[in-house]
């Protein structure tokens, strides 16, 4: 068969079975024979077929492809998040197809879109914020959606993340417990990234209920980066050299801003304590511990990834469940857990 497109009369031959049986096994349709069904899948596998699930889903409906929208692809914490993804459904027929928005809320419209055009079995989509336009297509897609990262808002149907105002709120607790009162804030990209607008709401709300306000707060447009936090904490640091606390938008910057910090010879966290989000490994192995939040990123990834397939496996078109799964700061040796 070199050079020859293989067909589904291929499969069938292949198999010993009728096309039409080969393509109901294939489709895993509730009327074959497991025993038919492994037969056919292996014929296909052994002979190197690959079906066209576009063509399938024109009798099936569906497709075999999970939409999954990103707003970044070399941020970690959106891959540790595939990782998630792809362990569920490691194995169960389902495969991942990826769209990256880079932040930009009309590319996660166009990229929502085309998913939809493709019949997904599922859809996993970042944040619950979107534009009314693009909460339409989500709300009326005829097929399981799940929100992640977030659970401060409305899904459109199924949601699995944390609760960010209240991951703000925390830490500024924590912090104002161990006797913080200086403290300032820097983040990147707060337009785009809702989730951390979220968490800085929640922050300064703890601070004001203590009777703390913030020192300075330095916002940039550019998106999160080590090198994006070392210069914006030496622009900070410029204006507010008077803090003993600074609280970041996550930990890309607050690495960022540690690095300036031994650069200038300030002590962390003996002189100013660094605080970032997400808990990244990276934050391990600093030669100075900044405090983080940890974020269960993979854990969001695989029971998002479930909850499509258990939509699957009883042909819904809904999932209408919320998981809210926890968070946990880890403060510098000497501070409470």
């Amino acid at each position: 068969m070199a050079g020859k497109r293989l067909t589904l009369a291929d499969v069938a031959r292949a198999a010993g079975v009728s096309k039409m049986t080969a393509s109901r096994a294939l489709r895993n349709a509730g009327d074959v024979s497991r025993a038919n069904i492994e037969k056919v899948q292996q014929a296909a596998r052994e002979i190197g077929y690959i079906g066209n699930p576009i063509a399938m889903s024109l009798s099936n409906q569906r497709t075999n492809l999970v939409g999954v929208v990103v707003p970044s692809a070399s941020n970690i914490v959106f891959a540790e998040v595939l990782a998630g993804i792809t362990e569920a459904l490691s194995d169960s027929g389902f495969q991942p197809v990826i769209g990256v928005t880079d932040y930009n809320i009309d590319r996660e419209a166009e990229t929502i879109r085309g998913m939809l055009s493709w019949r997904p079995a599922g859809l996993i989509v970042t944040g619950l914020d979107q534009p009314e336009p693009t909460r339409q297509l989500l709300e009326h897609a005829g097929l399981p959606v799940v929100q992640i990262m977030d659970v401060d808002g409305t899904p459109t149907d199924g949601c699995v993340g944390i609760a960010q105002t209240e991951a703000g709120t925390a830490m500024a607790r924590a912090l104002i417990a161990q006797g913080r009162r200086r403290i300032g804030y820097i983040g990147c990209d707060l337009a785009g990234d809702t989730r951390a607008t979220k968490r800085r709401a929640g922050f300064e709300a703890a601070l004001a209920a203590a009777g703390v306000s913030l020192v300075g707060t330095l916002v940039s447009e550019q998106p999160s980066s080590v090198v994006a936090g070392r210069k914006l904490t030496v622009e900070f640091l410029s204006r507010h050299d008077d803090i003993d606390c600074l609280y970041y938008s996550n930990d890309d910057i607050a690495v960022g801003g540690l690095f300036h910090c031994m650069d200038a010879g300030i002590p962390v966290p003996e002189q100013i304590l660094l605080t970032g989000f997400n808990g990244l490994d990276l934050v391990q192995a600093l030669p100075a511990q900044i405090a983080t939040t940890h974020t269960p990123r993979h854990e969001i990834g695989l029971k998002a990834a479930q909850l499509i397939l258990e939509a699957a496996d009883q042909r819904s078109n809904r999932v209408d469940r919320m998981i809210e799964l926890p968070t946990r700061i880890d403060i510098t040796p000497g501070f409470p857990r």
